[in-house]
């Protein structure tokens, strides 16, 4: 942390434990306070219409942010709270957002908010339709190649880090190291949470700047049905723990055809939130790997199902006290994909530089390259000129929803599959995805042009100079391209035209 970070740093530090005291008092009356001095430190960041909802919510009882935000204050540790809005507030909102920013515009390539990895591919259990289940346990991030991550992605303006797996906690004392190190950084740890106990408890207070975020998938027959027997009395009991213990913690819920109705019940959020739950990260499935079973892709109408579900799940009167995202049909908030380093990109477990999570195929190794090299190599700059994938951001993915886009960008780039037990090639990826992405095109069209959209501050490479620039060389070379041929048929004469 440079030495102006590190003043301000304390100086936001000594200001936060005055406010926080003061909300302490009365939470209720003095949480606008709270809201009040955010706005005058972050405002810049976000649109002023959202911090007058949020003002405009302070002063009503039923409204679910409100009550969500009460529940953080009276449940999560007050160390924590500071903590981890000095890290996502002033280094990754404040400081990481402008130096991203500038660094897009200076390096010429894609600069991610958030960096997602896999500091193993162990897991102590096989879910099905999960890829990491495959894997075995070869494969490992070193904690000083972790620490790479972190400080190259840091000089970037990233503070924001998601540890995905394998089961990122089977290497939890290095990662518990990783996160007191870089305490002006976020992390948020995917987990099955079986390994969650009252020393990781105590741990995470330690380092105050640690997310936990549990896998379970509706009721108990649904969840063991996936993930195996006895895990769902075992997730409950850990997020039992986590709640007596005051870490702040959510849930990773991937739906398939199989559970939405009982992750969508409204029985299974009231008890997520009655167990402490502050958010929640829908996925959709994905047909990745040897195993995966496409049956499981949600059916067109389960997705139009989904997107009504959510704007009626977060709205402030009907909605809960959670806070829900959903990666697949939230693309409309945040200009579509958001992959190939945008806002973010994914290193597994081997060390290679993946566009996404949930896209296995790579041209750079942390082991061989640096996290910008990686960003300004064919792959990475392919997602970044042919962003967004759609126009509709109801079809953001190149694989599930517009999968000739996926087929050509690895067939032009040469990326190879990063999978880490059996390479998968684009063409059997993709035609997993071919049937859904075409019934899935009509109705989300529908949706899209009959309903209303945020206007989002993204920028496309096609909106840059150099992108505009780029469009009208190619709009020419068509044009010139297109008249020599009208040349050629002209110069024909008419006896051969006619033959």
């Amino acid at each position: 942390m440079a030495m102006k970070h590190k003043t301000q740093h304390a100086s936001a530090s000594f200001i936060l434990d005055k406010i926080l005291s003061y909300v302490d008092k009365d939470p209720e009356k003095n949480l606008l306070e709270l809201l009040v001095r955010a706005e005058k430190i972050f405002g810049g960041l976000f649109p002023e219409k959202y911090f007058a909802a949020l003002k405009s919510g302070v002063y009503d009882p039923d409204n679910v942010y409100r009550k969500l935000a009460l529940s953080i204050i009276s449940d999560v540790d007050r160390n924590d709270i500071k903590t981890m809005l000095l890290a996502l507030g002033l280094h990754a909102g404040y400081y990481g957002t402008k130096t991203v920013r500038e660094n897009r515009d200076k390096l010429g390539c894609n600069i991610p908010w958030t960096i997602l990895f896999d500091p193993t591919s162990a897991c102590n259990r096989k879910c099905k339709g999960c890829w990491s289940a495959q894997y075995g346990h070869e494969q490992n991030l070193t904690l000083d190649e972790m620490r790479s991550i972190v400080s190259q992605g840091k000089d970037m303006g990233t503070h924001n880090y998601m540890l995905t797996g394998g089961e990122p906690l089977m290497r939890k004392d290095d990662v518990l190291t990783l996160c007191k190190e870089n305490t002006d950084c976020f992390f948020l740890i995917y987990t099955n949470a079986s390994l969650i106990d009252q020393q990781l408890c105590d741990d995470i207070h330690k380092a105050g700047n640690i997310t936990l975020a549990l896998s379970i998938e509706g009721e108990r027959e649904y969840n063991d049905f996936r993930r195996g027997e006895g895990t769902y009395d075992k997730t409950v009991a850990a997020m039992k723990l986590l709640r007596q213990n005051k870490v702040l913690f959510g849930v990773s819920v991937c739906y398939t055809q199989k559970n939405i109705p009982s992750v969508t019940d409204e029985s299974f959020l009231d008890f997520l939130v009655e167990n402490g739950a502050k958010y929640a990260w829908y996925f959709n499935y994905m047909p990745l790997g040897k195993g995966a079973d496409k049956r499981l892709i949600p059916t067109p109408e389960q997705r139009k199902f989904m997107y009504g579900w959510m704007k009626k799940i977060r709205n402030a009167k009907t909605g809960k006290p959670l806070f829900v995202v959903d990666f697949q049909d939230d693309g409309e908030y945040v200009g579509g994909c958001i992959a190939g380093g945008r806002n973010y990109f994914h290193i597994n477990s081997a060390g290679d530089i993946e566009p996404c999570v949930f896209i296995h195929y790579s041209d750079s190794n942390i082991r061989t390259h640096t996290l910008l090299q990686a960003l300004k190599n064919p792959l990475f700059m392919a997602y970044r000129k042919n962003q967004p994938f759609n126009e509709n951001h109801l079809r953001p993915c190149p694989m599930l929803e517009n999968p000739d886009r996926l087929r050509e960008i690895i067939k032009k780039t040469g990326a190879k599959s990063s999978d880490l037990l059996s390479q998968e090639d684009v063409e059997t990826l993709c035609s997993k995805c071919d049937a859904f992405a075409a019934a899935w095109e009509s109705i989300a069209d529908e949706l899209w042009n009959s309903t209303s959209h945020p206007q989002n501050r993204t920028q496309y490479y096609r909106d840059t100079p150099e992108g505009r620039e780029e469009a009208e060389r190619e709009k020419n070379n068509s044009n010139v391209t297109g008249q020599a041929a009208i040349e050629i048929v002209s110069a024909i004469p008419p006896s051969k035209k006619n033959s």
